[in-house]
């Protein structure tokens, strides 16, 4: 997906080459364009690339284009890919199906090109859009980290997926210690810089793009770090605690440090672990972390 009209891509499905070939002449100045020529390959492609748009046609052998947009609706990775119908049916009840599938819109065959320019290019500014305006929502204002709506909903799949492949998990808990005190003597204004220079340093602390450091809420911050055992989990916690503490921020009102400091929990899901096991990871990190500020704060605690 991009936010360049130049670099959006549209998927083109369709088992006759003519068609392909038709279609890719006709908008290739506008985007860059992916092609498959069976059902099968198009929800391949539509899973690992993410188009911008996909033009399906209708009938083909294998599993024809109903079934490909069911699928494509069905998945957490394509259900938001926009899909044009592309058939030689004309009639009401054709199209009335499409839309019940979540189509948005119908070409028919044969195409007129200014026609079908106009319509993908009108659902390719309308794709932009909608991926800025989503992009915004999974943002923290203040801090511009991800905020709690996106760590939950990568949570949930990453959750999903390792419980699927027996793969580990761990989760971090983050909270900044004595920032009320913090907020109460230097203001708010500091308070927002302050949190604003914890969560880059938080963010940069991470070394794989896979891990997702997000704003959890108020001066608490949660990781997410796919394929990492406890051990692994241990030290990357500890690595946010250190970034924390190696800013130097001066906090004179903390009676655990004289800078601000961070005190953290992790909890990993294991290899092989069951469905109950994940339900209670979340809270396991937040045990964890209260171990921690018990504890005396400015440490990491594993949970059990």
């Amino acid at each position: 997906m991009s936010d360049d009209p130049g670099t959006q891509t549209v998927l083109i499905v369709d088992d006759e080459a003519t068609n392909v070939q038709a279609l890719a002449r006709l908008l290739k100045e506008d985007c860059r364009i992916q092609v498959a020529n069976n059902g099968e390959r198009a929800l391949e492609i539509a899973a690992e690339h993410r188009p911008d748009l996909i033009l399906l046609d209708i009938q083909m052998p294998g599993i024809d284009g109903h079934e490909v947009c069911r699928r494509l609706k069905n998945d957490d990775r394509t259900s938001g890919i926009p899909v044009i119908f592309v058939t030689a049916a004309d009639s009401v009840s054709e199209e009335e199906k499409g839309f019940r599938l979540g189509a948005v819109d119908y070409i028919s065959k044969p195409f007129y090109p200014v026609i079908v320019r106009a319509r993908v290019r009108n659902h390719l500014d309308l794709k932009r859009k909608t991926d800025e305006l989503e992009r915004l929502s999974m943002r923290d204002g203040l801090t511009g980290i991800p905020n709690r709506r996106h760590f939950t909903e990568v949570f949930g799949r990453e959750r999903r997926r390792a419980l699927t492949d027996g793969a580990p998990l761990s989760v971090v808990m983050m909270d900044i210690d004595h920032f009320k005190a913090f907020n109460d003597h230097y203001g708010h204004a500091e308070g927002d810089a302050c949190l604003q220079r914890v969560a880059r340093a938080l963010a940069t602390a991470t070394k794989r793009g896979a891990d997702l450091v997000a704003r959890y809420g108020g001066e608490e911050f949660v990781a997410l770090l796919p394929d990492t055992d406890a051990e692994g989990a241990a030290m990357v916690a500890e690595r946010f605690r250190g970034a924390v503490e190696a800013l130097q921020v001066p906090h004179g009102h903390s009676p655990t440090a004289e800078v601000v400091t961070l005190s953290v929990g992790a909890a990993t899901l294991e290899e092989g672990s069951d469905r109950d096991a994940a339900q209670h990871l979340l809270r396991r990190a937040d045990e964890a972390l209260y171990g921690a500020k018990r504890g005396g704060r400015n440490r990491v605690v594993r949970a059990a």
